[in-house]
């Protein structure tokens, strides 16, 4: 999946969301961008139900690798993320 990722942390913000909730359709999803490509995200989704704190930011993690890989990656870092259910 290309997803837009020039631009300022906009289009990054946009870009994670969309990858998370590519992974989980019912996830509410809030970015705050900080700087040098530093993120926080809170992930509100039904698929964290029986599972971890790890096992659900996993969840994430996975959903945004793509995001965060190489030298160039957009993300350069998730500062804070919180995974909750709805």
């Amino acid at each position: 999946m290309n997803l837009p990722i020039a631009g300022g942390a906009a289009p990054i913000s946009k870009a994670l969301e969309e990858s998370i909730k590519g992974a989980l359709p019912d996830a509410v999803v809030t970015v705050t961008a900080g700087s040098g490509g530093h993120f926080s995200l809170v992930v509100v989704s039904s698929a964290f139900a029986g599972k971890g704190p790890v096992d659900a930011q996993r969840l994430v993690y996975g959903a945004i690798a793509h995001l965060m890989k190489g030298e160039s990656a957009p993300v350069h870092a998730i500062d804070s993320l919180r995974t909750k259910l709805p």
